[in-house]
Protein backbone atom coordinates (compact mmCIF):
# COMPACT_ATOMS: atom_id res chain seq x y z
CA UNK A 1 0.00 0.00 0.00
CA UNK A 2 1.27 3.61 -0.98
CA UNK A 3 1.69 5.93 1.34
CA UNK A 4 -1.46 8.02 -0.32
CA UNK A 5 -3.43 5.11 0.25
CA UNK A 6 -2.44 5.15 3.47
CA UNK A 7 -2.88 8.60 4.06
CA UNK A 8 -6.10 8.70 2.84
CA UNK A 9 -7.32 5.11 4.52
CA UNK A 10 -6.49 7.01 8.09
CA UNK A 11 -8.11 10.19 7.22
CA UNK A 12 -11.55 7.69 6.13
CA UNK A 13 -11.56 6.07 9.45
CA UNK A 14 -10.96 9.02 11.37
CA UNK A 15 -13.95 10.44 9.76
CA UNK A 16 -15.68 7.89 10.38
CA UNK A 17 -14.08 7.88 14.19
CA UNK A 18 -15.36 11.25 14.90
CA UNK A 19 -18.75 10.12 13.40
CA UNK A 20 -19.04 7.51 15.71
CA UNK A 21 -17.96 9.78 18.83
CA UNK A 22 -20.92 11.79 18.02
CA UNK A 23 -23.26 9.31 17.66
CA UNK A 24 -22.16 7.76 20.90
CA UNK A 25 -23.01 11.18 22.53
CA UNK A 26 -26.31 11.07 21.26
CA UNK A 27 -26.93 7.30 21.97
CA UNK A 28 -25.86 8.20 25.77
CA UNK A 29 -28.19 11.23 25.81
CA UNK A 30 -30.98 8.90 24.01
CA UNK A 31 -29.64 6.04 27.45
CA UNK A 32 -29.93 8.57 29.54
CA UNK A 33 -33.70 9.46 28.58
CA UNK A 34 -35.06 6.08 28.31
CA UNK A 35 -34.90 6.42 24.39
CA UNK A 36 -34.34 2.68 23.12
CA UNK A 37 -35.24 3.47 19.75
CA UNK A 38 -33.47 6.43 19.44
CA UNK A 39 -29.87 3.97 20.34
CA UNK A 40 -30.74 1.55 17.50
CA UNK A 41 -31.33 4.54 15.20
CA UNK A 42 -28.05 5.80 16.05
CA UNK A 43 -26.67 2.52 15.17
CA UNK A 44 -28.01 1.95 11.87
CA UNK A 45 -27.29 5.55 10.60
CA UNK A 46 -23.70 5.44 11.76
CA UNK A 47 -23.55 2.29 10.14
CA UNK A 48 -24.97 3.77 6.83
CA UNK A 49 -23.04 6.64 7.28
CA UNK A 50 -19.41 4.80 7.62
CA UNK A 51 -20.32 2.15 4.51
CA UNK A 52 -21.09 5.66 2.46
CA UNK A 53 -17.58 6.92 3.71
CA UNK A 54 -15.83 4.17 3.06
CA UNK A 55 -17.39 3.65 -0.72
CA UNK A 56 -18.45 7.16 -1.78
CA UNK A 57 -15.42 9.40 -0.58
CA UNK A 58 -12.60 10.62 -3.15
CA UNK A 59 -9.50 12.76 -2.38
CA UNK A 60 -8.74 13.82 0.51
CA UNK A 61 -10.55 17.01 0.32
CA UNK A 62 -13.33 15.79 0.45
CA UNK A 63 -12.44 13.43 3.76
CA UNK A 64 -11.43 16.00 5.66
CA UNK A 65 -14.18 18.20 4.96
CA UNK A 66 -16.51 15.33 6.40
CA UNK A 67 -13.96 15.10 9.27
CA UNK A 68 -14.32 18.97 9.95
CA UNK A 69 -18.46 18.81 9.51
CA UNK A 70 -18.10 16.17 12.28
CA UNK A 71 -16.41 17.40 14.73
CA UNK A 72 -18.09 20.78 14.22
CA UNK A 73 -21.14 19.34 15.02
CA UNK A 74 -19.84 17.43 17.79
CA UNK A 75 -18.96 20.78 19.34
CA UNK A 76 -22.70 21.65 18.92
CA UNK A 77 -23.85 18.48 20.84
CA UNK A 78 -21.21 19.03 23.37
CA UNK A 79 -22.06 22.81 23.78
CA UNK A 80 -25.89 22.29 23.74
CA UNK A 81 -26.13 18.95 25.34
CA UNK A 82 -29.14 19.23 27.07
CA UNK A 83 -31.44 20.28 24.19
CA UNK A 84 -29.76 17.16 22.25
CA UNK A 85 -30.17 15.09 24.84
CA UNK A 86 -33.76 15.86 25.11
CA UNK A 87 -33.99 15.28 21.02
CA UNK A 88 -31.59 12.56 20.17
CA UNK A 89 -33.34 11.16 17.20
CA UNK A 90 -33.35 14.95 15.79
CA UNK A 91 -29.63 15.38 16.71
CA UNK A 92 -28.77 12.01 14.26
CA UNK A 93 -31.07 13.31 11.51
CA UNK A 94 -29.01 16.66 12.18
CA UNK A 95 -25.87 14.83 11.77
CA UNK A 96 -26.75 12.75 8.49
CA UNK A 97 -28.05 15.73 7.28
CA UNK A 98 -24.24 17.97 7.59
CA UNK A 99 -22.56 14.79 6.32
CA UNK A 100 -24.53 13.47 3.76
CA UNK A 101 -24.48 17.81 2.33
CA UNK A 102 -20.81 17.56 2.98
CA UNK A 103 -20.22 14.49 1.08
CA UNK A 104 -22.46 16.21 -1.83
CA UNK A 105 -20.54 19.54 -2.03
CA UNK A 106 -17.49 17.80 -1.76
CA UNK A 107 -18.03 15.35 -5.09
CA UNK A 108 -19.21 18.05 -6.76
CA UNK A 109 -17.18 21.18 -5.93
CA UNK A 110 -15.80 21.45 -9.53
CA UNK A 111 -19.42 21.85 -10.39
CA UNK A 112 -20.30 24.56 -7.91
CA UNK A 113 -17.28 26.44 -8.27
CA UNK A 114 -18.86 27.46 -11.75
CA UNK A 115 -22.36 27.90 -10.39
CA UNK A 116 -23.62 31.48 -10.62
CA UNK A 117 -24.59 33.62 -7.69
CA UNK A 118 -28.04 32.89 -8.00
CA UNK A 119 -27.70 29.46 -7.55
CA UNK A 120 -25.24 29.92 -5.09
CA UNK A 121 -28.59 31.82 -3.25
CA UNK A 122 -30.51 28.97 -3.71
CA UNK A 123 -28.71 26.23 -2.42
CA UNK A 124 -27.90 28.02 1.03
CA UNK A 125 -31.28 29.13 1.57
CA UNK A 126 -32.39 25.19 0.47
CA UNK A 127 -29.74 24.08 3.04
CA UNK A 128 -31.52 26.35 5.69
CA UNK A 129 -34.30 24.70 5.26
CA UNK A 130 -33.03 20.96 5.68
CA UNK A 131 -31.41 21.98 8.90
CA UNK A 132 -34.66 23.47 10.61
CA UNK A 133 -36.32 20.18 8.87
CA UNK A 134 -33.90 18.02 10.58
CA UNK A 135 -32.82 19.84 14.01
CA UNK A 136 -36.92 21.65 14.19
CA UNK A 137 -37.53 20.09 18.17
CA UNK A 138 -33.73 21.42 19.17
CA UNK A 139 -33.80 24.76 17.79
CA UNK A 140 -37.19 25.91 18.91
CA UNK A 141 -36.83 27.45 22.49
CA UNK A 142 -40.59 25.85 23.70
CA UNK A 143 -42.96 22.58 22.29
CA UNK A 144 -44.82 22.75 19.34
CA UNK A 145 -48.44 23.19 21.30
CA UNK A 146 -47.35 24.69 24.67
CA UNK A 147 -48.92 27.44 25.90
CA UNK A 148 -46.13 30.07 27.03
CA UNK A 149 -48.24 33.63 27.72
CA UNK A 150 -50.83 35.17 27.08
CA UNK A 151 -52.27 35.49 23.26
CA UNK A 152 -50.68 37.80 21.03
CA UNK A 153 -47.79 38.86 22.85
CA UNK A 154 -45.53 41.26 20.70
CA UNK A 155 -42.01 40.95 19.58
CA UNK A 156 -39.45 40.79 22.41
CA UNK A 157 -36.66 39.34 24.12
CA UNK A 158 -38.55 36.70 25.70
CA UNK A 159 -40.70 36.21 21.73
CA UNK A 160 -38.57 36.77 19.08
CA UNK A 161 -42.28 36.55 17.18
CA UNK A 162 -44.71 37.08 19.64
CA UNK A 163 -47.67 34.46 20.59
CA UNK A 164 -50.46 33.58 18.48
CA UNK A 165 -54.34 33.39 19.41
CA UNK A 166 -53.64 30.84 22.11
CA UNK A 167 -50.12 32.15 23.80
CA UNK A 168 -47.81 29.67 21.57
CA UNK A 169 -45.00 30.59 20.68
CA UNK A 170 -44.62 32.07 17.08
CA UNK A 171 -41.04 31.06 16.44
CA UNK A 172 -41.63 27.74 17.70
CA UNK A 173 -44.83 27.03 16.08
CA UNK A 174 -42.96 28.21 12.79
CA UNK A 175 -39.93 25.61 12.70
CA UNK A 176 -42.20 22.84 14.06
CA UNK A 177 -44.39 24.01 10.63
CA UNK A 178 -41.30 23.95 8.34
CA UNK A 179 -40.27 20.35 9.38
CA UNK A 180 -44.35 19.30 9.04
CA UNK A 181 -44.61 20.97 5.64
CA UNK A 182 -41.58 19.80 4.41
CA UNK A 183 -41.61 16.46 5.35
CA UNK A 184 -45.73 15.63 3.99
CA UNK A 185 -44.70 17.47 0.49
CA UNK A 186 -41.27 16.21 0.03
CA UNK A 187 -43.12 12.44 0.86
CA UNK A 188 -46.19 13.22 -1.57
CA UNK A 189 -43.88 14.67 -3.96
CA UNK A 190 -41.47 11.42 -4.01
CA UNK A 191 -44.19 8.99 -4.25
CA UNK A 192 -46.01 10.85 -6.96
CA UNK A 193 -43.35 11.31 -9.10
CA UNK A 194 -41.75 7.48 -9.01
CA UNK A 195 -45.28 6.59 -9.88
CA UNK A 196 -46.00 8.99 -12.52
CA UNK A 197 -42.81 8.70 -13.46
CA UNK A 198 -42.81 4.54 -13.91
CA UNK A 199 -46.39 4.74 -15.33
CA UNK A 200 -45.13 7.39 -18.22
CA UNK A 201 -42.58 5.29 -19.28
CA UNK A 202 -44.40 1.78 -19.39
CA UNK A 203 -47.60 3.71 -21.32
CA UNK A 204 -44.60 5.32 -24.06
CA UNK A 205 -42.56 1.84 -23.96
CA UNK A 206 -45.01 -0.45 -24.10
CA UNK A 207 -47.97 1.43 -26.40
CA UNK A 208 -50.81 0.06 -27.45
CA UNK A 209 -54.21 -1.13 -25.10
CA UNK A 210 -52.00 -0.51 -21.78
CA UNK A 211 -51.20 3.27 -23.09
CA UNK A 212 -54.95 3.75 -24.16
CA UNK A 213 -56.04 2.57 -20.70
CA UNK A 214 -53.55 4.70 -18.90
CA UNK A 215 -53.44 7.57 -20.75
CA UNK A 216 -57.78 7.43 -20.40
CA UNK A 217 -57.72 6.97 -16.79
CA UNK A 218 -55.15 9.83 -16.17
CA UNK A 219 -57.29 12.32 -18.55
CA UNK A 220 -60.71 11.81 -16.43
CA UNK A 221 -58.68 12.03 -13.33
CA UNK A 222 -56.81 15.10 -14.18
CA UNK A 223 -60.42 16.55 -15.59
CA UNK A 224 -61.44 16.61 -12.44
CA UNK A 225 -60.35 19.81 -10.32
CA UNK A 226 -57.70 19.18 -8.29
CA UNK A 227 -58.85 20.97 -5.10
CA UNK A 228 -62.21 19.41 -5.09
CA UNK A 229 -61.34 16.13 -5.47
CA UNK A 230 -58.74 16.41 -2.35
CA UNK A 231 -61.65 17.78 -0.68
CA UNK A 232 -63.90 15.08 -1.17
CA UNK A 233 -61.54 12.63 -0.66
CA UNK A 234 -60.29 13.62 2.82
CA UNK A 235 -63.73 14.66 3.71
CA UNK A 236 -64.58 10.63 3.36
CA UNK A 237 -61.56 9.02 4.23
CA UNK A 238 -60.35 11.60 7.04
CA UNK A 239 -57.66 14.01 7.63
CA UNK A 240 -55.01 11.82 8.65
CA UNK A 241 -51.26 12.46 7.34
CA UNK A 242 -51.30 9.47 5.17
CA UNK A 243 -54.26 10.17 3.24
CA UNK A 244 -53.35 13.76 2.79
CA UNK A 245 -49.89 12.51 1.34
CA UNK A 246 -51.63 9.82 -1.04
CA UNK A 247 -54.11 12.37 -2.22
CA UNK A 248 -51.64 15.08 -3.17
CA UNK A 249 -49.23 12.14 -4.70
CA UNK A 250 -51.79 10.80 -6.95
CA UNK A 251 -52.91 14.56 -8.09
CA UNK A 252 -49.00 15.17 -8.65
CA UNK A 253 -48.80 11.55 -10.69
CA UNK A 254 -51.40 12.58 -13.19
CA UNK A 255 -48.96 15.83 -14.08
CA UNK A 256 -45.78 13.78 -13.95
CA UNK A 257 -47.55 10.62 -16.23
CA UNK A 258 -48.37 13.07 -19.49
CA UNK A 259 -44.82 14.89 -19.19
CA UNK A 260 -43.31 11.69 -19.28
CA UNK A 261 -45.22 10.32 -21.71
CA UNK A 262 -44.63 13.07 -24.29
CA UNK A 263 -41.05 13.24 -23.80
CA UNK A 264 -40.20 9.05 -24.12
CA UNK A 265 -42.26 8.72 -26.80
CA UNK A 266 -40.10 11.22 -28.61
CA UNK A 267 -36.77 9.78 -27.72
CA UNK A 268 -38.29 6.25 -28.30
CA UNK A 269 -38.62 7.49 -32.45
CA UNK A 270 -34.97 7.89 -32.35
CA UNK A 271 -32.57 5.75 -34.30
CA UNK A 272 -30.61 4.56 -31.14
CA UNK A 273 -33.90 3.13 -29.76
CA UNK A 274 -34.51 1.21 -32.30
CA UNK A 275 -31.00 -0.15 -32.26
CA UNK A 276 -31.69 -1.24 -28.77
CA UNK A 277 -34.47 -3.39 -29.43
CA UNK A 278 -33.08 -4.85 -32.80
CA UNK A 279 -30.40 -6.17 -30.83
CA UNK A 280 -33.13 -7.95 -28.00
CA UNK A 281 -32.77 -5.25 -25.31
CA UNK A 282 -36.07 -5.78 -22.85
CA UNK A 283 -38.94 -3.34 -21.91
CA UNK A 284 -36.07 -2.56 -17.95
CA UNK A 285 -32.91 -2.14 -20.15
CA UNK A 286 -34.55 0.53 -22.65
CA UNK A 287 -36.34 2.41 -20.25
CA UNK A 288 -33.27 2.74 -17.61
CA UNK A 289 -30.91 3.20 -20.22
CA UNK A 290 -31.96 4.33 -23.71
CA UNK A 291 -35.28 6.34 -22.21
CA UNK A 292 -34.14 8.01 -18.81
CA UNK A 293 -30.70 9.40 -19.46
CA UNK A 294 -32.64 11.54 -22.16
CA UNK A 295 -35.55 13.03 -20.25
CA UNK A 296 -33.67 14.01 -16.97
CA UNK A 297 -33.69 17.81 -17.85
CA UNK A 298 -37.74 18.16 -18.47
CA UNK A 299 -37.71 15.74 -15.18
CA UNK A 300 -35.73 17.63 -13.23
CA UNK A 301 -37.77 21.00 -13.78
CA UNK A 302 -41.01 19.20 -13.03
CA UNK A 303 -39.90 17.73 -10.13
CA UNK A 304 -39.00 21.29 -8.80
CA UNK A 305 -42.61 22.31 -9.89
CA UNK A 306 -43.96 19.67 -8.29
CA UNK A 307 -42.79 20.06 -5.30
CA UNK A 308 -43.30 23.71 -4.56
CA UNK A 309 -46.84 22.83 -5.86
CA UNK A 310 -47.06 20.18 -3.15
CA UNK A 311 -46.17 22.80 -0.69
CA UNK A 312 -48.87 24.89 -1.86
CA UNK A 313 -51.55 21.86 -1.31
CA UNK A 314 -50.65 20.98 1.45
CA UNK A 315 -50.80 24.75 2.76
CA UNK A 316 -54.04 25.35 0.94
CA UNK A 317 -55.97 22.53 2.54
CA UNK A 318 -54.70 23.35 5.95
CA UNK A 319 -55.67 26.96 5.79
CA UNK A 320 -59.19 25.64 4.41
CA UNK A 321 -59.50 22.84 7.55
CA UNK A 322 -58.48 19.83 6.31
CA UNK A 323 -54.85 19.54 6.10
CA UNK A 324 -52.76 19.09 9.25
CA UNK A 325 -54.71 19.57 12.47
CA UNK A 326 -54.13 21.08 15.69
CA UNK A 327 -52.10 21.36 17.27
CA UNK A 328 -50.14 19.76 14.84
CA UNK A 329 -48.14 23.32 13.28
CA UNK A 330 -47.76 23.62 9.64
CA UNK A 331 -47.61 26.60 7.24
CA UNK A 332 -51.37 27.09 6.27
CA UNK A 333 -52.78 26.56 9.20
CA UNK A 334 -50.85 29.35 11.06
CA UNK A 335 -52.01 31.62 8.52
CA UNK A 336 -55.41 30.99 9.13
CA UNK A 337 -54.88 30.94 12.91
CA UNK A 338 -53.41 34.65 12.61
CA UNK A 339 -54.77 36.21 9.94
CA UNK A 340 -57.20 38.53 12.26
CA UNK A 341 -53.35 40.04 13.07
CA UNK A 342 -53.80 41.72 9.50
CA UNK A 343 -56.64 44.15 10.63
CA UNK A 344 -54.15 45.56 13.31
CA UNK A 345 -51.50 45.90 11.05
CA UNK A 346 -49.32 42.91 12.43
CA UNK A 347 -47.04 40.48 9.96
CA UNK A 348 -47.15 37.76 11.91
CA UNK A 349 -49.64 35.73 9.38
CA UNK A 350 -47.18 37.16 6.92
CA UNK A 351 -44.28 34.98 8.34
CA UNK A 352 -45.50 31.28 7.05
CA UNK A 353 -46.62 32.77 3.62
CA UNK A 354 -43.44 34.47 3.71
CA UNK A 355 -41.31 30.87 4.58
CA UNK A 356 -43.47 29.21 1.49
CA UNK A 357 -42.36 31.79 -0.82
CA UNK A 358 -38.66 32.03 0.47
CA UNK A 359 -38.78 27.95 -0.41
CA UNK A 360 -40.02 27.95 -3.48
CA UNK A 361 -37.96 31.00 -4.62
CA UNK A 362 -34.68 28.97 -3.34
CA UNK A 363 -36.06 25.37 -5.35
CA UNK A 364 -36.71 27.03 -8.71
CA UNK A 365 -33.24 29.28 -8.72
CA UNK A 366 -31.54 26.06 -7.67
CA UNK A 367 -33.67 23.87 -10.92
CA UNK A 368 -32.82 26.41 -13.07
CA UNK A 369 -29.55 26.20 -12.53
CA UNK A 370 -28.99 22.32 -12.72
CA UNK A 371 -31.52 22.21 -15.56
CA UNK A 372 -29.24 24.88 -17.28
CA UNK A 373 -26.35 22.34 -16.71
CA UNK A 374 -28.47 19.46 -17.60
CA UNK A 375 -29.60 20.17 -20.80
CA UNK A 376 -26.49 20.99 -22.62
CA UNK A 377 -27.03 24.64 -23.28
CA UNK A 378 -24.00 27.16 -24.08
CA UNK A 379 -23.83 30.91 -22.90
Amino acid sequence: MTDLAIRRSVTVWLAIGATGLVFAVLANAAWAQGNRGAIALAAAAFGGMATILLRWTQGRCVEFGILLASLLYGSAVAAAQTRFAAFPASGIAGLIAVQAMTLLAGRQARLLRSAPVSAWIGLILIGGYIFVWALAPILAPYSESQIVGVEYVPWGPNFLLGTDYLGRDMLSRLLYATRNTIAIALAATLIGFLSGTAAGLLAATIGGWVDNALGRFMDIAMAIPQLIFALLILTLTGTSITALILVIAFADATRVFRLVRAVSSNVLALDFVEAARLRGEGLNWIMRREVLPNINAPLLAEFGMRFCFAILFVSSLSFLGLGMQPPTADWGSMVRENAGLIVYGEVAPLLPAGTIAVLAVAINLTVDWLLYRASGLKA
